[in-house]
């Protein structure tokens, strides 16, 4: 029996297709596989702020589940918008004091770093300290979308633009073994009516995630394991469909399950006779 190792969360953005890091993080807190460190781009940093803060990610998807596109995107703000963004991110915060205080990074029950650009110069900033919130403020902050956040001497925007899917980061805090779910970062071919269409949003999710796909390669490659939830269907803003994306990662964590067990010293637990006969047909052991 291999030792248990430290297993490491790096979960990246993608809007509400992140949504599905809530399913992940069920589906490990189910089958009793401890998460030991966390870092978090954009919604990844939400997400995993948020489990890191509280253990409870139950309380995160109610949360979401009962949350309207308004909460996060109000039509008054949009209209009366006269500065460099579209939206305010203090609806999203406001919802995030309320339910996390003031609480520091340096204070959350797992080790967390979320993960931002420094606006100035286009590099990497990760947020390991400090209060938590602001720190999922400057994660999120995409640019156009929300105005950027000031934190110390730094003026950051959202951090997918460095850094997609921070496996690295994990493996840089002391993982043994790394998770990293990529819920946008991928090429694929857009049809003629998006390239000629004038839905904003999805135009800008959309070549985000051309842009991250050419980044987050060679990241990756620091992954023990990459969860590829299917959600790319979902537009960045269908928050609306969060039941359905959760579920989606939640199935593919549990694809994966197996191999998560056998690569870090988990024991399988106890088959009932049907699992183990379909075990015996599919040839799984």
């Amino acid at each position: 029996m291999l030792a248990i190792k430290k297993i490491g969360l790096a979960l990246g953005g993608g809007g509400a297709k992140g949504l599905a890091h809530i399913g992940v993080i069920k589906a490990l807190v189910n089958a009793e596989i401890e998460i030991n460190y966390i870092a978090g781009t954009s919604m990844g940093a939400l997400v995993g702020g948020w489990y890191a803060a509280t253990s409870n990610v139950k309380t995160l998807e109610d949360l979401i589940i009962h949350f309207k596109k308004s909460d996060f995107f109000s039509v008054k703000e949009i209209i009366n918008s006269k500065g460099s963004s579209f939206f305010k991110v203090e609806s999203i915060a406001d919802k995030l004091r309320k339910e996390l205080g003031n609480i520091k990074i340096e204070d959350l029950k797992i080790p967390f770093t979320a993960l931002a650009t420094d606006a100035k110069d286009g590099s990497e900033v990760r947020i390991k300290n400090g209060d938590l919130v602001d720190a999922i403020k400057a994660s999120i902050a995409l640019p156009i979308v929300f105005a950027p956040v000031k934190i110390d001497d730094h003026l950051l925007i959202d951090g997918g633009l460095v850094n997609p899917v921070p496996a690295d980061v994990v493996k840089d805090m002391g993982a043994d073994y790394i998770i990293a779910v990529d819920v946008s970062s991928k090429w694929f071919t857009a049809p003629e009516e998006f390239i000629t269409g004038h839905d904003t949003f999805q135009v800008i999710s959309s070549a985000l995630g051309v842009i991250e796909y050419q980044i987050s390669r060679n990241i990756l490659k620091s992954a023990n394991l990459i969860l590829r939830p299917p959600v790319m269907s979902y537009n960045w803003l269908e928050f609306n469909k969060a039941q359905e994306i959760i579920k989606k990662g939640e199935e593919e964590l549990e694809l994966n399950l197996r191999e998560i067990r056998r690569k870090n010293g988990y024991k399988k637990p106890a088959e009932t006779l049907a699992e183990k006969f379909l075990d015996f047909i599919l040839n799984k052991r």
